[in-house]
């Protein structure tokens, strides 16, 4: 902390923010207080917290300091009010360079640390099936206990549905599973592919429940394994086969199968590759065959996509399209569209649900995850919540057949 000096930073932040709903704390115990007495409680516990915003200015810097625990809030729940609510005064361009001065006074000698451990900088050509099994693998590879603090008992890592009636996250995530295949209209014997099958908990739902045989098929490896386990547990190991694949290496061959799920899978697609993605899955249908296509979608076009955070520490690739351009795909593959529903207000819930459940198993999560990954899923759930709840996106559950 050698020659760093925060009176100056302060100063200017002051300045710069005239209107503060927020507090921020200092290393060396000043602060700039809270205008009107709310709002959270930024805490600056080093000067390598400055240092990672000078290094990388805007989202990607704060974010890394935070992931590290140099930057600390007291309320995450506050924090996403904060970012809905509050809006930042203009700053002129002579009080930027004010407070890059400031800010380089507050870093004092200290030299930018290298990026926490738990950021991932995707490389080379986008969508490439080596790229999206490193991307998935940064997202899923965790230990499936580290999921289970959080999931329901079915491991089910996808929006739960609470409008039909269901109380219970257990009871919510049961209902989204039995809606999927209600409109499927599954029928004994029946042939279905789920793709992105999780820890498989469609395909274990669906064997047991309607007497169907199911492939599904993950990036993940921890995944297939579980998948494999809970299977074999439900008695309908004997129906229930697992694969490590891309649902690019699925060839004719593979099917023909009856319907197809894809839940909480087509958001790893991306713009590049969702007309193959339909054309693949048309392939593996036969005329009539079912196809329920589940997946998040931005709902305005003006939109930017996802930041730098999202990208390094979260669903690095992850891209969402907007409904439309998914419908249009479909229907360019040879799908005819039955139905679409969304469910923005029961992700938000489910997300609710989930982000309690880790705040209740802390201290189990850091050892399982380690501390940086447990600070990037606690503000990663918040702010996906706040996603569905501010119009940013949504989720559509979309029956389809093929003509």
């Amino acid at each position: 902390m050698a020659l760093a000096y925060t009176g100056p930073l302060r100063r200017e932040l002051a300045a710069a923010f005239p209107h503060r709903p927020f507090t921020v704390e200092f290393w060396d115990g000043s602060r700039v207080e809270s205008t009107d007495g709310t709002g959270p409680a930024f805490r600056v516990r080093s000067p390598r917290a400055v240092a990672q915003a000078l290094r990388a200015p805007g989202q990607l810097g704060i974010g890394r300091a935070y992931v590290s625990g140099d930057l600390e809030v007291d309320d995450i729940d506050l924090v996403m009010d904060l970012l809905e609510q509050w809006r930042p005064p203009p700053i002129p361009a002579s009080t930027r360079i004010r407070l890059v001065g400031a800010a380089l006074a507050a870093n004092g000698l200290t030299l930018p640390p290298a990026p926490p451990r738990a950021e991932l900088r995707p490389r080379g050509e986008r969508r490439t099936k080596a790229r999206d099994a490193r991307s998935v693998r940064h997202h899923y590879d965790l230990p499936p206990e580290f999921f289970s603090l959080f999931l329901d008992d079915s491991m089910t890592y996808s929006c739960a549905i609470f409008s039909r009636g269901a109380g219970t996250l257990e009871e919510a995530q049961e209902a989204k599973l039995e809606m999927v295949c209600t409109k499927l209209a599954l029928e004994p014997g029946e042939r279905i592919l789920d793709i992105g099958c999780g820890w498989g908990s469609f395909a274990a739902h669906a064997a047991s429940r309607h007497g169907v045989e199911v492939v599904g098929i993950t990036l993940s490896e921890p995944q297939a394994r579980v998948a494999r386990r809970r299977a074999e547990e439900a008695g309908v190991g004997d129906r229930v086969e697992i694969r490590v694949m891309d649902y690019r290496d699925l060839a004719g061959g593979d099917g023909p199968f009856d319907a197809i799920a894809s839940i909480g899978m087509v958001e790893h697609v991306g713009a590049e590759r969702i007309d193959l993605y339909a054309e693949r899955l048309a392939a593996l249908l036969p005329s009539g065959g079912r196809l329920l296509n589940h997946g998040i979608a931005r709902l305005r076009h003006t939109d930017p996509e996802a930041g730098p955070f999202s990208e390094r520490y979260v669903f690095p690739d992850a891209d969402p399209l907007h409904l439309s351009r998914v419908l249009l795909a479909l229907e360019r593959a040879g799908f005819a569209t039955e139905h679409v529903e969304g469910f923005a207000a029961d992700y938000a819930e489910t997300l609710r649900h989930w982000a309690r459940r880790l705040d209740e198993n802390l201290d189990r999560a850091i050892e399982l995850a380690g501390p940086e990954r447990v600070r990037v899923w606690r503000l990663y759930l918040r702010a996906a919540r706040n996603g569905f709840e501010s119009g940013f996106t949504s989720i559509f559950q979309v029956r389809t057949r093929l003509a």
